[in-house]
């Protein structure tokens, strides 16, 4: 049975707490205006993420950011947990310097949007306090909540690092380098670079190469690793200021506003007007 706290200024859900005993409500498409932590235990699953598949066993984490598109199905019986909180309950970016959630838990454009728990209990101990603390109709439970997240949030950073060091090639020979390079490359340049042919002449290498490369470590295209960093600036911009979605598309290189609207919902399958209204913090200050 799910918790649920419910906005009262909006009348929409704020956090949530859930025990899973399957993954029904996962066995489709979906894109949700909060945040969404799976942990899973026990069996096998299939994750679909961005339009990646991964092919998962045992105890995992799954971090999901507002409107990410996923679907998570398993043949045999699992459980596990879902927990659940928008961005106005609790504002990862606003926190960023505290807890390293956004680019790696969270809209990590070159990384997995999972990782392996080692130390199970952990989170389940917090689960459990978060529960209690639920069932409570006390003075300051936006707070304590806030704080259990916090450690939990901070658990799941120590946990995923040290899962990415596993993952991480050591050695370094040319295609690691050229990896590398690609993604500096695209940190320093993707609001004036956008496609593959412009990443190749910059790395000079070619497109089919980079393409190799991006997709053996990575899973990915060179476009989709390109797109995706582009849209997480979007949300950073739609989520924390009021900038005309016009002004937005400028400084991420595209001249014209509306192919940069059609861009944007088509990956994240909602426009930006539509993002910020449900999501960004800017719509605050319109009221």
């Amino acid at each position: 049975m799910a918790k649920i706290i419910i906005d009262k200024q909006n009348g929409e859900l704020a956090f949530r707490l859930e025990e899973l005993n399957d993954l029904s409500q996962f066995d489709h498409l979906q894109r949700r205006n909060y945040y969404s932590i799976v942990l899973l235990y026990g069996t096998s699953y299939e994750l679909s993420v961005d339009f990646q598949s991964f092919e998962l066993q045992g105890d995992q984490m799954i971090c999901l950011a507002p409107y990410q598109p996923f679907m998570i199905r398993s043949e045999e019986k699992c459980q596990g947990y879902l927990l659940n909180f928008h961005p106005d309950f609790f504002c990862t970016y606003r926190h960023q310097n505290e807890i390293e959630t956004e680019g790696f838990l969270f809209n990590n454009f070159h990384g997995l949007p999972y990782f392996t728990v080692n130390e199970q209990s952990l989170f389940l101990n917090l689960i459990d306090q978060i529960s209690k603390e639920m069932d409570k109709d006390s003075i300051a439970q936006h707070e304590v909540l806030v704080a259990f997240l916090k450690v939990f949030l901070i658990e799941a950073v120590r946990q995923k690092k040290q899962f990415d060091q596993q993952f991480t090639p050591r050695t370094s020979d040319s295609k690691t380098e050229i990896l590398q390079n690609l993604v500096d490359a695209i940190e320093s340049n993707y609001c004036k670079l956008h496609s593959p042919q412009e990443y190749a002449d910059e790395l000079s290498v070619s497109p089919k190469t980079l393409a190799g490369i991006v997709k053996k470590y990575l899973n990915q295209t060179t476009s989709s690793l390109i797109s995706n960093r582009i849209i997480i600036e979007a949300k950073r911009e739609l989520y924390l200021t009021s900038k005309p979605v016009k002004q937005i598309a400028a400084f991420l290189g595209y001249d014209d506003e509306f192919y940069f609207s059609r861009f944007f919902k088509k990956k994240v399958g909602v426009s930006p007007d539509i993002y910020r209204k449900t999501v960004g913090f800017a719509k605050l200050e319109s009221n």
